[in-house]
């Protein structure tokens, strides 16, 4: 398939239907439940605004990356909770709206955070100090790809919620076709260079995943949080926007270099993976939180 058409068109048309489908199964109920869960909502704000992008400063540290791996690593750090994160959460059992809280909340304050955290990591591991100013587009990309859609969709549960219910199947079966042709997808961008790629990066974006799954399951855990309110955070923590990171990494707008998207290409494929097992195993542990659905 044509890498254009896959990132213009199937992939923004695919997260756009998902999100559609998740929005099948909530009502305003869910999103009173989550904007007053407000211990929840503070954690994980917590996690993935400070406490991942300190840890990723000191895994790459420690693994001694290069300066552009150092800075793409953080820029990945300093992004957004992507959007398949609310269907990973789904799959696992989580508090689908408080995800979809969250990645609002936290695609707003990326606009203030993220070209903060550039300006740090290119003025210590390069020497500039590039600076990125407040990109307005995040937030309409939000708007367009996961609020519309989801409102849509709890529109159609609150007018006709017996034909919203017998979605539920097909949605699901398209929620991972879309994941399978995403993973194709960014097989095929990086395919000249996969392996040295893989080789040099692969363990470094593996553990930070993995750390950052972790983490946002294992402290709202100790926190006395819910286990749904636990999965959502692991899944917003974990499944970060790389597309964001890439775009910040390559654009002649911005870092202008290919070297330092190298680190969030390479999440966008192994967090999908890693996320999605992570996402399998916890739904085999638990039934899914089935919260306003009949």
């Amino acid at each position: 398939m044509n890498v254009s058409i896959l990132n213009t068109v199937v992939l923004p048309a695919g997260l756009a239907l998902i999100m559609l489908g998740l929005g099948l199964h909530l009502t305003t109920t869910d999103f009173r439940r989550a904007l007053t869960a407000r211990k929840a909502v503070l954690v994980a704000l917590l996690c993935q605004v400070v406490l991942m992008p300190l840890l990723c400063v000191a895994l790459v540290e420690a693994a001694g990356a290069e300066p552009t791996v150092a800075v793409g690593m953080l820029v990945l750090a300093a992004s957004p909770g992507g959007t398949l994160a609310a269907l990973y959460s789904h799959l696992a059992g989580g508090e689908v709206a408080l995800n979809i809280t969250l990645t609002a909340i936290n695609s707003v304050l990326s606009v203030i955070t993220l070209p903060l955290v550039v300006w740090a990591a290119t003025s210590h591991y390069l020497g500039t100090g590039d600076y990125i100013g407040l990109q307005p587009s995040a937030i309409s990309t939000i708007i367009a790809m996961v609020l519309l859609p989801v409102a849509l969709g709890m529109f159609v549960r609150h007018r006709w919620p017996g034909p919203a219910g017998r979605l539920d199947r097909p949605v699901r079966v398209l929620s991972l076709l879309v994941l399978v042709v995403v993973i194709a997808g960014s097989l095929w961008q990086n395919r000249d260079r996969l392996v040295d790629t893989i080789i040099v990066v692969g363990p470094l974006v593996t553990v930070f995943c993995v750390l950052n799954l972790s983490v946002g399951y294992w402290l709202p855990s100790v926190l006395r949080l819910s286990r749904g309110q636990a999965i959502s955070t692991s899944m917003e923590i974990g499944v970060h926007n790389s597309a964001l990171a890439i775009t910040i990494a390559v654009s002649p707008l911005f870092l202008n270099d290919p070297a330092i998207g190298l680190a969030p290409g390479l999440y966008s494929l192994f967090g999908l993976i890693i996320a999605g097992a992570a996402a399998y195993f916890l739904s085999r542990r638990t039934q899914p939180v089935q919260a306003s659905v009949t």
